[in-house]
């Protein structure tokens, strides 16, 4: 069971996915938890990496630290998710 809270985490990340890559309302509504990004998407490089965390953090009222990036966090889309998740929803 998802706690509460999760799909408005999963939707928030969808949508700065969508606005800072410029990706598609389509291509990101079909992502799933296991949809690879980075290293998969060519919109997602290490430089839209920071756009993407502080644009979540922002939407969030998050706080992203250095240490806690990683390349497991950003290997799929729903890694993504459920670390804001995560964060989001203590």
């Amino acid at each position: 069971m998802l706690p509460e809270g999760y799909d408005t985490v999963e939707t928030t990340v969808r949508a700065v996915l969508r606005d800072v890559l410029g990706l598609s309302a389509d291509r990101v509504a079909g992502f799933t938890a296991t949809t690879p990004l980075f290293g998969a998407l060519p919109e997602l490089d290490s430089m839209a990496v920071a756009g993407v965390l502080t644009e979540i953090e922002d939407r969030l009222g998050i706080l992203i630290e250095d240490d806690e990036v990683d390349g497991d966090m950003l290997e799929t889309f729903g890694a993504l998710v459920e670390f804001a998740a995560n964060k989001a929803l203590v």
